[in-house]
């Protein structure tokens, strides 16, 4: 496939130039498709005058904003590979990404100077060179002036480095278990997302999409390629903000927006705008892990229908969606599996499941990932005869409708019966009083092991005793919580799933007899 990601928005400017293309709200910044272009080709020419070349690695330490939008096009004009930094990890961690990855480039918000200058002084990368994005405040004795070197480069398109199956971007996963893994995705497989995504998601031309997600993260950098390509405006945050978001949606008149299951928790613990305020929001997006029915329920209480996604960084976003038509019929599932998608639920040894039978989710696209960087062993272990293996469980009905469960390591056995928490996380956020939980198995002396519950209260109140009883009689005797614990918070990863290996080193069990 001939194709260069760089010139998705090069062809969106040419043909759309005045129509806005983002609004960066942190530096009140607003770049119509002909001027965010130019700025992008100044970045790539500046690379280029770097020594950046073709299939370099170029790290960006960035929040959302236009630095982060010209960067990533930038390189993948010239043929560059983008690698996106979790600002959220240690020096230690983004030090291991850097090194792992190769990159020779590091560009960086000065928020993030504290990070750049330990990372330079501790000298075990490879990166030679640090551009800083200026704010205030001095630049760093180390680094260069990333706007300044900007202005001074031409904003002629540059040259196609790329095309086709040549590296696009490393992308991180967040490493719940050992250290993170670089799913790497090409031109070809991040343009088949997008003729993926197309006919699947109800996006249209002038859609205003606001991206609240760290751009770091597939859930926010597959909706920014979309709206690109679509002909849309991006509204970038940087940090969410239950009130914010309302206010964002009723100023920038936001017309799609997702938001992770936690983050639809809180925008209801603030006081609602009026109707009026979001009635052109047409649909928010939900994903990372099951959205619970009650949250489900009580969005559709004011009239915004929640669309659950599935979708992994493996595949460059697209898996399974619930169409308009049937998210208020279908609650809890994730509809059927994206155009150009195909999917399968197996048994342990690889057998197709017959319907209503949990299986493991196997998808199969142009989208999906070509590689985990320099790791052959997972590579083999995930990609298998064209099919990756997700490690997720899942259920599909007679109609193809799919209900995500859990992942594989998170199922409870009890006594010999299989227990997926999310049915039990689904009960227990029912209660009135209780805000957020996870649920882990806890070893067992009798059964192996048994459900826990880990709750943050929304009621000061509520006692483990409640939750118990809650549960009783909403659930088979075999998938009763043996106990409770409550915490401040659930630990969360960026894209909002829950750290349940925290959560099982916290609470080690055993379970009461």
């Amino acid at each position: 496939m001939h194709v260069n990601i760089g010139q998705v928005l090069t062809n969106r400017a040419r043909r759309d130039p005045r129509m806005e293309a983002l609004v960066d709200l942190a530096s009140g910044e607003r770049f119509s498709y002909g001027a965010i272009n130019a700025r992008t080709n100044r970045a790539a020419n500046m690379l280029i005058d770097q020594g950046v070349r073709p299939g370099d690695r170029v790290a960006l330490l960035l929040m959302n904003g236009s630095a982060f939008f010209e960067c990533y096009f930038a390189c993948a004009k010239i043929g560059a590979v983008a690698v996106p930094l979790n600002w959220r990890l240690v020096v230690d961690e983004l030090c291991y990404i850097l090194d792992n990855a190769g990159a020779k480039t590091l560009v960086f918000d000065t928020d993030f100077a504290p990070q750049a200058e330990a990372l330079h002084a501790g000298g075990k990368t490879d990166v030679q060179t640090w551009l800083q994005v200026p704010a205030d405040e001095a630049l760093a004795v180390f680094a260069r002036n990333y706007r300044a070197l900007c202005e001074d480069a031409s904003a002629a398109e540059p040259e196609p480095g790329a095309t086709g199956d040549d590296d696009l971007y490393i992308m991180y996963t967040s490493g719940t278990t050992g250290l993170p893994k670089g799913v790497v995705h090409t031109h070809a497989t991040t343009f088949w997302a997008l003729l993926t995504m197309t006919p699947t998601i109800d996006m249209r031309q002038g859609d205003r999409f606001s991206i609240v997600l760290p751009l770091f993260h597939v859930g926010a950098l597959a909706p920014l390629l979309l709206t690109v390509y679509g002909g849309g405006t991006s509204v970038l945050m940087r940090n969410f903000d239950p009130a914010l978001m309302w206010k964002v949606t009723a100023e920038e008149r936001i017309t799609v927006t997702l938001a992770v299951p936690a983050m639809l928790g809180f925008m209801l613990q603030v006081p609602l705008p009026s109707p009026d305020a979001y009635a052109q929001l047409r649909w928010i997006m939900s994903g990372a892990s099951p959205v619970p029915i009650a949250l489900m329920d009580r969005y559709r209480e004011i009239g915004i229908e929640i669309h659950q996604v599935y979708g992994l960084t493996e595949c460059c976003g697209p898996g399974c969606l619930i169409s308009p038509q049937d998210a208020m019929q279908r609650i809890g599932s994730t509809g059927k599996a994206f155009f150009h998608t195909d999917l399968r639920l197996v048994d342990a040894d690889g057998r197709d499941v017959p319907p209503n039978t949990p299986g493991e989710v196997l998808l199969r696209g142009g989208h999906v990932m070509k590689e985990y960087w320099k790791n052959p062993e997972a590579t083999a272990a995930t990609l298998k005869d064209g099919w990756l293996h997700t490690g997720d469980l899942a259920i599909m009905d007679e109609d193809g409708f799919v209900t995500i469960h859990d992942r594989i390591k998170d199922m409870i056995i009890s006594g010999g019966e299989n227990i997926y928490p999310a049915e039990i996380e689904n009960v227990v956020l029912q209660h009135p009083d209780v805000r957020e939980c996870a649920v882990i198995g806890i070893p067992s002396e009798r059964w192996g092991e048994t459900p826990l519950v880990v709750a943050v209260r929304a009621n000061p109140d509520v006692d483990e005793a409640s939750v118990l009883r809650y549960c009783d009689g909403r659930l088979a005797r075999y998938k009763l919580p043996k106990a409770v614990e409550f915490v401040d918070a659930i630990p969360r990863n960026p894209s909002g799933k829950a750290l349940k290996f925290e959560l099982r080193q916290r609470f080690p069990g055993p379970a009461p007899e």
